[in-house]
């Protein structure tokens, strides 16, 4: 089968050139990990010069112990007299500088400026969902959870294979924001490059977006970092537990003048890097090593301005796992698939289970921030930049042996850009905001290939493979520009509606759409929130493109596509309509139901077409979706609970791009027939139940799914799973030297659940996998 990535493999005896590419490739890994390593090392050089320094300033005790609960809003916006509360102290003229980073006049200046940050960036009618620190708290793993763990207690979400998640039946389509600031999208590898340490808090906006989003608008993500006064104290924690999981961490913040500073390094090693595609306890061929490090600098230059710098970079080495069904290479009826000269086909040590692919995935990224806030004029410009790679490393001789085809590939690419947003109070029921964004992003795809030449049946015709060389590009440039206006018709009713334009300019592609948005917030009684909203969305692809002069190499081998269409992926364009209702029970309890319903032309999908973990972009002509999600939450004194409940409907037709990558039955039947897209979870629920004091916490966790698709034409569907999670956490405060130490207890998949989220079959999807069998971890976390 054809793969849309390609190989560079630099291992195989045979080769005859590609030798100075794997050596810079070997360099550059090198020499990442090495820079990556120096930066942690510093980081925990300067944490044990500094372990004796306790931080006495601020007193024990979290307001995330009193934080609401994580709940869906329809925001209506502030009133100016809500606003004006937490305007800021004014200091006397040049006396701000003397001011103490501890004293009430600065907490009111950081304060202040992050509200005008919200004002800049609202959520005027979106459905959003807050996640607070408790919350986090009582995930399985706390802060040690992937991200993705984070927004499955959500409602609307869906997991799926590689930890992925999809939001309202989107494949991608999410867009991150750090404190207000686009994160620039990466290539759609697996890591989980966004750690949970980081997140003070964190909102998943979905449903109509005003005009200030776009491009990527499945739901944003907008995630409020810990800075280092929300950290209130430096840690550093192990946590550990099955599947031989090592991690340690160490946390540091503090405020040094106008100085605000926080920085979190981490490593990571365990045996389940990926899902296991058997349903056994432990898999095959599944180590992974990541390194992790995040800061965040901001100086307040004045009390009403500030600059923010925010840097991240991760590392992470993963094993590809193979399927513990091997292959017997001396049991009658052996059939070997591919003869490879110089190997011993029938040797034991070429049993599929010992094959030993790998994936290393690294990424990078400085977002710069200058903010400013008047009375009625705030603004926040920001230049960003970001670079990543993905460097797949077959197992050469039994990738020939079992595949036919051996590949090695590396695709980086590198991003920079610029966003600027404002908001201006034109008249007492009328704010205006306004935005710019452009970022240009170059792709490159550097791959090898060992092939054999097979004849018009497809027979081998040789035991010596062909390599293939294959070296290619891609640039895109985004942009785009916004206006709206947030209209206060009465206090309890407001219209946000506004236009944007986008254009997406790229090496295979140039398109551009007008879009107009529309949201009323209405706000009957104090206790009831109405929204209903229209929206028009210009979704552009990643620039991953394989041109027809790369498929044409490949005719007559074994890595020959089914057939040579090749239409490039268009920009997803469509009509998304949303409403709903927020209604308060008690002040504790609440509830929210909300519709939805997309209709798209071109409506973009992502698969993974070979054994490298890379997806890449394909599109249907059209499609939709529909679906209702409820969500409710009760928080009471030191007891929180929280239930979700999601359905989802998809359908689409006609696959009008990367047609290359299916088989031509398949295509026939699609472009004839309406389908249900791979990643639709048709039933989606999540509970939770949690107690949680100033010295305990104890929670029960519930997560169920049903309905992702399979099969031909995912014309099947995998079966419904349910998995239970308890946890425990203690705080001694008594302990010698002064420092609070954590103690905590997470037993995932309580039941030793065993359930399947993939067969490997479907359009799109290449290998099985099965959630993770039952295991139990343990951290522990001392403060100073």
């Amino acid at each position: 089968m054809f793969t849309s990535q390609y190989s560079i493999c630099y291992s195989y005896k045979h080769r005859r050139s590609g030798n100075s590419f794997s050596h810079k490739c070997t360099r550059l890994r090198a020499g990442s990990r090495a820079m990556l390593r120096c930066c942690v090392a510093a980081g925990l050089s300067w944490f044990c010069m500094n372990t004796a320094k306790a931080d006495e300033t601020i007193a024990h005790g979290s307001g995330t112990m009193t934080a609401k609960p994580a709940s869906a809003t329809q925001n209506v916006g502030l009133a100016r007299h809500e606003r004006k509360k937490g305007a800021r102290k004014a200091t006397p003229s040049g006396k701000s500088a003397q001011v103490d980073a501890t004293t009430p006049e600065h907490v009111n200046v950081v304060g202040h400026l992050n509200r005008e940050r919200a004002r800049i960036f609202p959520r005027l009618g979106a459905v959003d969902y807050h996640i607070d620190q408790r919350q986090i708290t009582s995930t399985p793993g706390g802060q040690n959870a992937a991200f993705s763990q984070i927004l499955l207690r959500v409602p609307g979400v869906v997991l799926d294979s590689y930890g992925e998640v999809h939001v309202r039946g989107e494949h991608g389509g999410l867009t991150y924001r750090v404190n207000g600031v686009l994160l620039p999208e990466g290539l759609n590898g697996f890591g989980q490059e966004l750690d949970t340490r980081i997140i003070q808090s964190v909102d998943l906006l979905t449903g109509t977006l005003p005009a200030q989003f776009g491009f990527r608008t499945a739901g944003v993500v907008d995630v409020t970092t810990k800075t280092g006064d929300s950290l209130k104290h430096n840690q550093v924690s192990f946590y550990g537990g099955s599947y031989n999981t090592f991690v340690p961490s160490v946390q540091l913040g503090g405020q040094h003048g106008k100085l605000d500073y926080f920085t979190t390094l981490s490593f990571t090693r365990n045996n389940i890097g990926i899902e296991n595609p058997s349903d056994t306890f432990r898999a095959v061929h599944d180590v992974t090593e990541q390194e992790k490090a995040f800061s965040y600098l901001s100086y307040h230059i004045d009390d009403v301005s500030r600059v923010t710098l925010l840097t991240s970079a991760s590392y992470a080495d993963f094993e590809i796992p193979n399927s513990f069904k091997t292959f017997d290479v001396n049991s009658p009826g052996y059939t070997t698939i591919y003869d490879v000269a110089g190997v011993n086909t029938h040797d034991p040590s070429m049993n599929w289970a010992k094959m030993n692919d790998s994936q290393t995935e690294q990424n990078y990224y400085a977002v710069l921030s200058y903010q400013r806030t008047t009375d009625k004029l705030n603004f926040q410009a920001s230049p960003y930049f970001r670079y990543g790679r993905i460097d797949y490393t077959p197992d050469c001789d039994r990738d020939l042996i079992y595949q036919g085809v051996s590949e090695h590939e590396v695709n980086d690419f590198t991003t920079g850009g610029m966003q600027f947003d404002l908001s201006y109070e034109v008249a007492p029921h009328h704010t205006l905001r306004a935005g710019l964004l452009g970022q240009y992003t170059s792709e490159r795809l550097d791959t090898n290939t060992l092939a054999f030449p097979v004849d018009a049946q497809g027979n081998q015709k040789s035991n010596v493979p062909t390599r293939i060389i294959d070296n290619t590009g891609n640039w895109s440039v985004e942009a785009g520009a916004y206006i709206q206006d947030e209209y206060k018709i009465t206090h309890n009713l407001t219209f946000n509606y506004g236009i944007r334009y986008d254009r997406f300019a790229s090496s295979f592609g140039n398109e551009g759409q007008l879009s107009p948005r529309a949201n009323l917030v209405w706000k009957p009684t104090s206790i009831t929130t109405l929204h209903v909203g229209y929206s028009r969305y210009f979704a552009p692809p990643s620039p991953q493109y394989v041109y027809p002069s790369t498929l044409a190499k490949f005719v007559g081998t074994t890595n020959a596509a089914a057939n040579l269409i090749n239409d490039a992926t268009k920009v997803e364009k469509s009509n998304y309509v949303d409403g709903g209702i927020l209604q308060r029970i008690t002040p504790e309890f609440q509830i929210t139901l909300d519709a939805y319903a997309k209709w798209a032309h071109d409506l973009t999908d992502l698969g993974q077409f070979g054994r490298a973990v890379i997806l890449a972009p394909f599109s249907y002509k059209r499609g939709r979706v529909y679906g209702a999600e409820f969500g409710s939450s009760w928080r009471h004194g030191p007891w929180s609970l929280f239930g979700n409940f999601s359905y989802v409907k998809t359908a689409a037709r006609d696959i009008n791009s990367a047609q290359y990558q299916f088989p031509t039955d398949e295509l026939a039947y699609i472009k004839s027939h309406a389908i249900q897209l791979d990643h639709q979870g048709e039933f989606a629920a999540t509970a939770g139940a949690s107690w949680t004091t100033k010295h305990d916490m104890a929670y029960v966790d519930f997560v169920y799914g049903y309905g992702l698709r399979s099969g031909f034409a995912n014309l099947e569907k995998e079966p419904q799973y349910d998995v239970f999670n308890i946890g425990y956490q203690h705080t001694f405060t008594k302990v010698p030297l002064g420092h609070d130490i954590k103690v905590r207890a997470d037993v995932v998949n309580l039941f030793d659940k065993r359930y399947q989220l993939r067969n490997g079959s479907g359009v799109g999807i290449y290998q099985a996998q099965y959630g993770q069998r039952r295991g139990t971890f343990f951290l522990v976390v001392s403060e100073f």
